[in-house]
């Protein structure tokens, strides 16, 4: 069971991506093949059917006369008594005569249909004893017959038939001539150039995707392990940033203690404060442990836990910074929260709003409730404001225009006010004219308490 709030591993998503493209691919492509390969069916089929209606025509187109017109013709280069003009013409008649009827459908068909490869689809024509007649788009010279084949050429064209009829069945070719038996011929063809190169693309198409993956995988490697060597300098500085106020505290009342040990209201004042701090660093304590873990949500009052944790740092401002920290939340303002991660949003907030004061100023948290039941709580300051280049980078990690910030204070609070929550943290203003300032909202889904 992973632990709560660990990111989705990155490999199982690239591995997801990259499954999934491929599937989209290898189905898209074989949807295109499919369908070429039955308009290459079509076309060889129609070029069949061309064959036999060529025949047909040409049959029919037998011309009874022929001989006789010939005859008739070789009589009339030698008849005397014609003139050469009278001659010519004659001859013109009679060779019109003996071309009669004319052959134009079918030479529309051979010329339009039989003899163009369009799609450049490889094919043999065999005669019923498997023997080539002619072929198109094959490795092997389509002028040459049969009989000039050599023995290793005629083995290489059986081999294609055998081959283009594992993919395709043969394409009968039934020729009508008259006052003889119907020749029956076939067809053998294979998938063309296009089809053939489409068959790979997919895989083109998954090698580039690999790589990408890879590529992209490398990338986000490194970004993820600069962010988190970046985090954990970060965290770091933050943990030592959280004692460091306590510490100093505990340090400043253990001097005036031995300054004036005697001093009975000192010693009180100091016993109260030293037990705030004490009580600080069990919190600071609970709040990195929390990290990491799901941390236990209960419903209850928020003024008391905002007015404790400004008035902690109120009484820690230096007086002569004149910064005045006020508090105005409605005393029945509930949510279900972990009081040490809320404590730690406000604190970080309020903290962030003390920086961006240069001089003296005013830091209002004020509270309310939202249209959908849940509740908000403001942190408004009078500072300097925030540039509108920074404003969509306030909550990434790393960033900040502190010059010895770590930038992950709002980073911070925006997680736990997001995933340990279930809230949300954003920017509502910033004006770096005057007036000038900034106001953050902490966002609290709806609570019963």
């Amino acid at each position: 069971m992973r632990a709560y709030g660990q990111p989705v591993n990155l490999k199982l998503v690239l591995v997801a991506l990259a499954v999934t493209l491929v599937a989209l691919s290898l189905a898209y492509t074989n949807r295109m093949v499919r369908q070429l390969r039955e308009r290459e069916a079509y076309v060889v089929a129609l070029q069949a059917r061309a064959f036999e209606e060529q025949t047909r025509i040409a049959a029919e187109s037998f011309n009874p006369y022929a001989a006789d017109l010939s005859a008739l013709a070789a009589r009339l280069r030698t008849a005397p008594g014609l003139s050469d003009s009278l001659r010519t013409r004659y001859g013109e008649a009679l060779a019109w005569a003996e071309a009669m009827p004319p052959p134009g459908e079918a030479g529309f068909i051979a010329e339009h249909i039989v003899r163009p490869n369009t799609f450049e689809i490889p094919s043999v024509l065999t005669d019923e004893s498997g023997t080539p007649l002619f072929w198109r788009s094959v490795p092997i010279d389509s002028a040459s017959t049969a009989a000039d084949l050599t023995p290793a050429q005629r083995q290489r064209l059986d081999a294609l038939v055998t081959e283009m009829d594992t993919r395709h069945a043969p394409v009968r070719v039934v020729l009508d001539l008259p006052d003889t038996a119907p020749i029956v011929q076939q067809i053998h063809y294979g998938d063309s150039a296009l089809v053939q190169e489409l068959r790979l693309f997919p895989y083109i198409q998954t090698a580039f995707g690999v790589l990408l993956a890879l590529v992209a995988y490398g990338a986000f490697s490194y970004v993820r392990r600069s962010e988190q060597a970046s985090l954990w300098a970060g965290m770091a500085k933050e943990a030592a940033h959280q004692l460091g106020t306590p510490i100093s505290s505990l340090m400043g009342w253990n001097e005036l203690l031995r300054a004036a040990p005697d001093d009975d209201a000192l010693r009180d004042e100091a016993t109260q404060e030293i037990e705030k701090d004490i009580a600080r660093l069990q919190r600071v304590t609970n709040r990195f442990s929390s990290i990491g873990s799901k941390p236990k949500l209960e419903p209850q009052p928020l003024e008391p836990l905002v007015e404790q944790t400004v008035g902690y740092l109120r009484r820690r401002v230096p007086t002569s910074r004149r910064v005045v920290l006020t508090v105005d939340v409605p005393d029945d303002l509930a949510a279900a929260v972990n009081p040490d991660l809320f404590a730690w949003v406000i604190e970080n907030l309020v903290k962030n709003a003390l920086d961006a004061l240069d001089g003296p100023g005013s830091i209002a948290v004020t509270g309310g409730r939202s249209d959908d039941g849940g509740v908000w709580l403001d942190v408004a300051d009078t500072g300097k404001g925030i540039d509108r280049r920074d404003a969509a980078n306030v909550f990434r990690p790393g960033f900040s225009t502190k010059t010895r910030g770590w930038g992950l204070g709002l980073s911070l609070a925006q997680r736990i006010a997001e995933q340990y929550h279930g809230g949300r943290l954003r920017l509502v203003q910033t004006r770096t004219t005057t007036p000038t300032g900034t106001t953050f909202r902490f966002e609290l889904p709806r609570s019963d308490a």
